[in-house]
């Protein structure tokens, strides 16, 4: 290929194409060291589908935390679907090539969701507050229309948040030919590889990112700061343990979130470039570790998923028999 392509000095810039990246140095390897990858995907699919069929279909499982937890996987199941289909393409098909629209939009849906999740992750802080903070009253302040403000409230955000960048990244010229530095698509990297002015797709995305991780996760903090607060002010040790144990699981799923996130960034600043198969993995695993940890850790710590599951499963063996 004509090294020429990849430089901005190329003449043609009508329809520029972006190649996605595997595991550097392991190309020929592609399909063994994808099979962890793919399980870890295809048991969060099924995962995450059983939570969000269960809460669905379980009139037992219809309060604040638990629909919360719905929303979870579902946006749980948008990112598996978002990342999904172009690491088969790369890792199984050998095929690399992506369009700018399709860039484009498989961006504005990982980057949409992940900010679904985060707020999510709030709402459920807050719920955990009012439920430890005003147990008498949770029902009344927690209702299906305060519920359903908050879930609209936050799709609204993600979308406000997301829209533009598509826009911008439209405005933007590239090479014909483009090295991705994933198998999928995020705008830091696409905005990297413009030959255009891309100041305002930058200040864009340094915005979007404080008013996503800088906010969401400020007031988790605030949160279990005021969750400790209400705790510490509880008589009975058995009490305190009770109500902190009910944060056991949203506190797991949030340093999930946002842990890989944390040493991704470290690990592009310090060792990226001297151990690049190991970048491309912790990036795959910063999109596939929360969809396939969250259902594991609400099953074993949830009492009233389990509970759900083995209703479910009891029902089909009578059903069968």
């Amino acid at each position: 290929m004509d090294p020429s392509i990849f430089s901005c000095n190329a003449s043609s810039y009508d329809l520029p194409t972006f190649l996605l990246t595997g595991f550097p140095g392991l190309e020929a390897s592609h399909h063994w060291v994808s099979i962890p990858i793919n399980l870890i995907c295809i048991i969060s699919i099924l995962g995450n589908s059983t939570i969000l069929f269960l809460i669905c279909t379980d009139p037992s499982l219809h309060e604040a935390m638990f629909i919360f937890l719905s929303v979870l996987a579902a946006s749980d199941l948008g990112l598996c679907a978002s990342t999904f289909p172009t690491m088969v393409q790369l890792f199984w098909l050998g095929a690399r090539e992506l369009s700018l629209d399709l860039c484009a939009a498989q961006m504005f849906f990982i980057h949409a969701f992940t900010y679904v999740e985060s707020g999510v992750l709030l709402a459920m802080a807050f719920d955990r507050f009012v439920a430890i903070r005003d147990p008498l009253h949770y029902a009344s302040v927690l209702t299906h229309s305060t519920m359903a403000k908050i879930g609209a409230g936050i799709l609204v955000r993600a979308a406000i948040l997301n829209i533009p960048g598509p826009v911008l990244l439209k405005r933007l010229t590239f090479p014909p030919v483009s090295i991705l530095s994933h198998c999928y698509c995020l705008h830091c990297d696409l905005v990297g590889l413009a030959c255009s002015d891309a100041k305002n797709n930058s200040f864009f995305g340094l915005v979007s990112i404080l008013l996503f991780l800088g906010i969401d996760s400020t007031l988790i903090i605030v949160s279990y700061v005021l969750i400790l607060h209400t705790v510490l002010g509880i008589a009975s040790p058995e009490g305190r343990f009770k109500a902190l144990n009910t944060c056991v699981s949203h506190l797991c799923i949030v340093l999930i979130f946002y842990m890989p996130k944390l040493g991704l960034s470290i690990l592009h600043r310090v060792e990226k470039h001297t151990y690049p198969a190991l970048a491309v993995l912790m990036a795959n695993l910063h999109f596939l570790v929360p969809p396939f940890m969250n259902p594991i850790i609400y099953c074993i710590k949830s009492k009233q998923i389990r509970q759900g599951l083995l209703r479910r499963f009891w029902q089909k063996r009578v059903e069968t028999s």
